[in-house]
């Protein structure tokens, strides 16, 4: 199972062509579960160039699976102290959300699939993220 970022979503709607996109495209094609957070989901809303787009996003999106944190409170300490860890090891995370993404992934265990360097910075800091 696979968590898939926003950066890869946003690679792929926008039809560019990369290794996240390549991969999310055999996962698509092999049939391996996969599913957004609602983090993921905001920004990718938040994007829509025209109410039409917004539209027909919002329909596939919410026809997706969804992980959620799993520890209400916890979770957020968590996602911030994987914000702290980064910044300890001298990465400045860039969105605080990507630290919400990658705790999901973490609490659901599940594989991340992103075309964003914060999470090779997460990874380097957090051995139980496992990046796709």
């Amino acid at each position: 199972m696979v968590l898939v970022d926003t950066s890869v979503l946003i690679d792929f709607l926008n039809s560019r062509r990369n290794k996240a996109v390549r991969k999310f495209e055999q996962i698509l094609e092999d049939g391996v579960i996969f599913g957004i957070c609602l983090h993921v989901y905001q920004e990718i809303l938040q994007g829509a160039a025209s109410e039409k787009d917004y539209r027909q996003m919002k329909r596939y999106l919410d026809s997706q699976i969804f992980y959620s944190v799993q520890n209400g409170r916890e979770s957020y300490a968590e996602a911030a102290r994987i914000y702290f860890n980064c910044r300890r090891a001298g990465y400045t995370i860039s969105s605080t959300i990507d630290c919400l993404i990658a705790r999901t992934a973490i609490e659901n265990n599940v594989y991340l699939l992103h075309n964003d360097i914060d999470f090779d910075h997460i990874k380097q800091t957090n051995k139980n993220l496992k990046i796709y």
